[in-house]
């Protein structure tokens, strides 16, 4: 009842302003423009109300759809779903203006032609969209040189947007849109690209993609770990939210329920044939990604000023923010403020063999309430969703188990830092401990993880010495990495989760669990051992090896999300659908912005793919190398040297690791950031100790990211160094 007291109040604010601002209004006249924004308000608030009400009743009646687990874990809150609702009122208002001129004039009309730029301030005042693109001044932030904000404002202090959250991904490429401004690739089925449409995503995952969860192949050289380390950098990195609605503005149509293509629906066609589905005139349901605030307008743009952006919710920068959160309002609800000490708040209610858990998300309703219908008993106690600064924290149990072991490392350094800084107050402790955690993380994904991702070649490449912060570069995370370089690791999951006891044996009481059956279950760390027998799983199993032959397995191409008997996502098709819905351009534009060869046929795609088959296939279904997606010409390029992606996507990934980096003003390496004797404690890091420290588990194999079956090799906890945190007893700092 608050949220939606709030929402009326919303309202009625932006109508004063409209009539407030109306004499403004002149190129359309005022009552026209007036109209259109109170009209498009309306629309967006109502469906916004429908959608709430049927998560309500869902959720109420355990009634759960895969679709409805996927959409709560990407539906924006608190300052997202404000900017996100801004966009929603700005699309809708240009919409409403540009199909009643279109009537008028009887032929098709892009509604910015027709508003002045004096017009377009109006509706983005109006809309709230200004607000959201309005550039903050960083001279009023307290120790914004000190500490980054958790936002990420005024990292770059010229434009202190530039890696902030809930702002648009930059492009490196223009967008390729059916229309040339926000249609997606393939909506219009008449759409030619280099002369061929686009075929159907679920046919092109049925014919290149399917893969059975038998015999699949194992990595004899990456563990498990290596893969949930590249989620877990990912919900750093980008997390993209859809609209909160589930109707569509134009017709009141249920993306949920219905096969039609109205915004923001545009759902997965199914192919004659299809293995799983026996109607053609079935769909998957897909939800476009919310617009960026302002896009169109504001100076974030790359080519046409019309061309639709999407918004990143969270930071471009390396710093924990899945543990910390994004922005002021999570990280502030993160916190134990029942003391001035510093601590994040752990779970009230459960322990994990003396260990603290996750705290539980403060809901009326429950969206985790899966235990039920997992285990078929409905007397089982419940829990609710864990809350940490990423809400795709109960995505899978194993990611969560993750996020367990950082939250306790968090508040491990924080009782240290009390101790040795008996004088640091709570906010001092929290924000040092934060900006260590974060070089943790910093030093690991460049010293660990990125290299045996990429190679060696692209490291030397890309991410070479460092030689300091610069204001010039856009850290921004792009739309290509986060829509398809970034996924390749999908092709490396395991079908299973798996959990293993102290001898690294299959645990008798809590086996592995199916993926399917182990998506949005924080109870099964409640009440089914803890987090020790899944971080076993995860650095003493292999990850599945990325084959031609043998890309996505069907735990995640059918069934994805399914806990009940609901139609299940294909997660190949919603990467090929989000790619599509992003405006991506095809394989061999990408191929050609990393100055890679841009093979013209058949026989030049077999060739770089060291496959004439697979390039018959590819062909077949696109009829040109230029209109392959780039998500899937991407994964089935053979490995570059020493790495686990081919040539395209270690360039695109060295690329942007290399911005994150340099365009990041509280980057460990940097002058000022930390003292000398600090950076070289920091290098001593390590995920073996952060694990030893902060679980049962008591042995860890050479290294986690690489395989290595149990065996008397395995490195004591007792036996690795601890971290010293002596440099940061506070004396009188020389820099």
């Amino acid at each position: 009842m608050k949220l939606i007291f709030l929402e009326l109040i919303s309202i009625a604010f932006a109508i004063q302003i409209t009539n407030a601002v109306s004499d403004s209004v002149q190129t359309l006249g005022r009552p026209f423009i007036q109209k259109a924004l109170q009209e498009a308000m309306k629309i967006v608030d109502e469906a916004y109300k429908y959608s709430r009400d049927v998560d309500i009743s869902k959720i109420e009646k355990r009634e759960l759809s895969p679709l409805q687990l996927l959409s709560f874990s990407k539906r924006p809150s608190a300052e997202t779903r404000t900017a996100v609702r801004a966009a929603d009122y700005m699309e809708a208002t240009l919409d409403i203006i540009q199909r009643k001129m279109s009537r008028i004039h009887k032929r098709s009309l892009n509604a910015t032609d027709l508003l002045s730029p004096e017009d377009l301030d109006v509706i983005a005042r109006v809309t709230g969209c200004a607000a959201q693109t309005a550039l903050p001044s960083c001279n009023t932030i307290p120790l914004v040189d000190k500490y980054r904000t958790i936002s990420s404002v005024c990292n770059n202090k010229k434009n202190s947007r530039l890696g902030a959250s809930n702002t648009p991904f930059t492009r490196w490429l223009p967008a390729q849109y059916d229309d040339g401004i926000s249609i997606p690739r393939s909506w219009i089925s008449a759409a030619k690209y280099s002369g061929f449409s686009l075929p159907l995503v679920r046919e092109v995952s049925n014919i290149i993609l399917h893969t059975p969860n038998e015999n699949l192949p194992q990595d004899n050289l990456y563990s498990f770990m290596m893969v949930l380390f590249g989620q877990w950098t990912d919900h750093d990195l980008t997390n993209t939210p859809t609209s909160p609605s589930i109707r569509s503005f134009n017709d009141g149509i249920d993306c949920s329920t219905s096969c039609q293509q109205a915004e923001p629906c545009f759902p997965v066609q199914i192919p004659p044939n299809d293995p799983r589905f026996g109607n053609t005139k079935s769909c998957i349901p897909f939800f476009r990604s919310a617009p960026a605030c302002g896009t169109a307008y504001t100076g974030y743009i790359f080519g046409s000023p019309n061309v639709r952006f999407q918004i990143n919710q969270l930071t471009s920068f390396i710093d924990a923010s899945m543990i910390y959160g994004s922005t002021d309002s999570l990280a502030n609800q993160l916190r134990n403020k029942t003391n001035d000490f510093g601590l994040l708040a752990v779970n009230q209610n459960y322990k994990d063999d003396g260990y603290d858990l996750l705290p539980f998300v403060n809901a009326t309703k429950n969206a985790c309430a899966t235990r039920s219908v997992v285990t078929k008993d409905p007397t089982v106690q419940e829990v609710q969703c864990f809350n940490a600064g990423d809400g795709r924290v109960n995505e899978n149990f194993a990611l969560t188990a993750i996020h367990t072991m950082f939250l306790r490392e968090h508040n491990r350094i924080a009782k240290i830092f009390r101790k040795i800084n008996p004088q640091w107050n709570g906010e001092t402790i929290y924000q040092e401990t934060r900006k260590v955690v974060g070089a943790f993380h910093q030093i690991m994904i460049f010293r660990d993880y990125l290299p045996l991702i990429i190679g060696p070649d692209a490291v030397n490449t890309y991410l070479s010495d460092y030689t300091g912060y610069n204001d010039s570069v856009d850290p921004s995370i792009s739309s290509v990495f986060s829509t398809a370089a970034f996924r390749f690791a999908h092709l490396t999951i395991q079908p299973f989760i798996f959990r293993l006891d102290r001898s690294y044996q299959q645990h008798t009481l809590y086996p592995n669990v199916l993926l399917h059956n182990g998506f949005f279950t924080p109870w099964r760390i409640v009440f089914e051992g803890g987090i020790d027998p899944i971080i076993r799983g995860l650095i003493s199993m292999p990850a599945k090896l990325n084959r031609q032959d043998k890309l996505m397995h069907d735990e995640l191409r059918e069934r994805l999300f399914q806990l009940t008997s609901q139609v299940a996502l294909d997660l190949a098709s919603l990467n090929l659908q989000r790619g599509r819905d992003h405006g991506l351009q095809g394989y061999n534009a990408w191929r050609g912005f990393c100055g890679l060869s841009q093979p013209k046929d058949e026989k030049e795609l077999g060739v770089i793919l060291n496959n004439q088959t697979l390039a018959k296939a590819l062909i077949r279904l696109y009829g040109t190398p230029n209109n392959i997606d780039v998500w899937i010409g991407g994964i089935v390029e053979p490995f570059v040297p020493n790495g686990r992606v081919g040539p395209l996507f270690a360039c695109i990934i060295g690329s942007q690791f290399q911005r994150i980096r340099n365009g990041d003003r509280f980057w460990w390496e940097n002058t000022g950031i930390f003292t000398d004797s600090q950076k070289s404690a920091l290098r001593n890091v390590s995920l073996h100790r952060i694990i030893c420290d902060n679980t049962g588990v008591q042995a860890v194999p050479p290294s986690v990211f690489r395989y290595f079956p149990y065996n008397d090799n395995y490195t004591s906890c007792s036996d690795i160094p601890k971290f010293d945190f002596s440099a940061w007893k506070e004396t009188t700092i020389v820099w």
